[in-house]
């Protein structure tokens, strides 16, 4: 099955989203059928803040260990492409292409002194300049196209995500990642206007895996929540080592 193929399935494709070898080697003997980048958490990891912080050459190198640990597809969230032309932000997804990547997000926001939503028009024209590219080389890779109308707070969310997302349709896009969205009615909305295999992400008030299909969605994705899970407990951990002046806590089973 291909990577597109995974997101027409009945229930939802659940990716598991890593930040280094060792995360995506758990995965895949946790039985995930994807796997996908998280680019907050690999920031964290390597001391940067979310944002394209980080050099796009250690996201590279991350990405490479990755594919080598793993048998699984893997999708590399590649924030707002690590450049501001389509020609230059291109050859980024063509570098992840050539190491194995079955799919980028790309964003329609950037990170400036804050972020902000990218003008629509100009940011479609790249998803079909890029589309265009790619199936010229014939190089198959699914474009998910993320829109940060949620996450930002835009006044008129939903109608402007239904908007962007229409356009990024109309421009090549594979599918539309709505970070932020967790109303069923809003959801619902998004995929009844679309066939765009719609992407929510881990949210403390998202509905349930199975509510989640009943409203069309295709894909579901964990973000940095996994591994800011993961700090929390290391953390906690640490603390009762040194409270309890032993290894106790340590060798307990989790």
């Amino acid at each position: 099955m291909t990577f597109k193929q995974l997101h027409e399935q009945p229930e939802p494709l659940m990716i598991c989203n890593v930040w280094d070898a060792a995360s995506a080697t758990i995965a895949e003997q946790q039985g995930f059928q994807a796997i996908g980048t998280s680019s907050a958490a690999m920031a964290r990891m390597l001391g940067y803040e979310d944002g394209e912080k980080m050099e796009f050459a250690d996201l590279v190198y991350l990405v490479k260990r990755i594919k080598a640990s793993t048998s699984l597809p893997f999708t590399v969230d590649i924030e707002a492409g690590f450049g501001r032309t389509p020609s230059a932000i291109l050859e980024n997804i063509k570098v992840l292409a050539d190491i194995g990547a079955a799919g980028i997000n790309l964003e329609d926001s950037v990170v400036d002194k804050e972020r902000s939503l990218c003008d629509s028009h100009s940011f479609a024209r790249t998803l079909e300049s890029i589309k265009e590219a790619l199936l010229r080389d014939g190089t198959d890779l699914f474009l998910n196209a993320r829109t940060d109308t949620f996450l930002l707070g835009h006044p008129d969310q939903l109608q402007e995500t239904i908007r962007r997302t229409q356009l990024y349709e109309a421009a090549g896009a594979d599918g539309v990642f709505v970070p932020c969205m967790v109303s069923e009615e809003d959801i619902s909305a998004v995929t009844q206007c679309t066939r765009l295999p719609l992407n929510v992400m881990c949210m403390p008030n998202l509905p349930a895996f199975k509510q989640l299909q009943a409203l069309g969605v295709k894909r579901i994705s964990m973000g940095n929540f996994l591994f800011e899970k993961m700090h929390e407990q290391f953390g906690h951990t640490l603390h009762r080592v040194k409270k309890q002046a032993s290894f106790n806590a340590v060798f307990e089973p989790c």
